[in-house]
């Protein structure tokens, strides 16, 4: 794990970014997109979450993407604005090696330098004993909500877990006016 690096992700790794997303959407229940979107629509997304001045992240060894992280926003509604959803995949290949707990510590660490003051997962099939469930309680998430039988993939039913990270002091003090959320609404 100590020669996997992190660094802000450019528009030159979506290729790789897509083919990880095109496996997780394919065989996995992370997400609940049922088509891999195109390189083109990942395009758009990363441009979209640039423009915002959301934190995105990539894995690498020896130059090898190996996973990818981003926060962006979890509604779209201004009182929302200092909310933010992460969202983390890992290849397949690098699963199981503590790739996603590196790409979700910096993730957290940029919401803080941001200013953000609550990470929100939304884990499809947040089944208990899930990867994806056990890393966010293992980085101190706290369970939040479940909506039971929520989607539908691979023949069966899904429940969608939601979990809370506070950050910054979360709700117990007002917000920071230079964060990076304020001044864009003030914008």
């Amino acid at each position: 794990m100590s020669s996997i690096t992190l660094r802000a992700a450019t528009s030159a790794d979506l290729d790789r970014i897509t083919e990880i997303y095109d496996d997780a959407v394919t065989n996995g229940t992370a997400s609940y997109e049922l088509e891999p979107p195109s390189r083109t629509e990942m395009g758009a997304r990363f441009d979209s979450l640039m423009a915002g001045g959301f934190p995105y992240l990539v894995a690498e060894k020896t130059g090898a993407v190996l996973g990818y992280a981003y926060a962006g926003a979890f509604r779209p509604r201004p009182a929302y604005r200092f909310v933010v959803e992460d969202s983390v995949y890992v290849a397949p290949e690098a699963k199981g090696q503590g790739v996603g707990l590196l790409l979700m510590q910096g993730l957290i660490e940029a919401a803080k330098v941001a200013g953000f003051r609550q990470i929100i997962a939304v884990i499809g099939d947040g089944r208990p004993d899930s990867a994806s469930v056990r890393l966010h309680e293992k980085l101190g998430f706290r369970h939040s909500g479940r909506l039971e039988g929520s989607g539908y993939k691979h023949g069966r039913w899904l429940d969608t877990v939601f979990m809370q990270l506070p950050i910054n002091g979360g709700a117990s003090i007002p917000p920071d006016p230079q964060s990076l959320p304020e001044r864009k609404f003030q914008q």
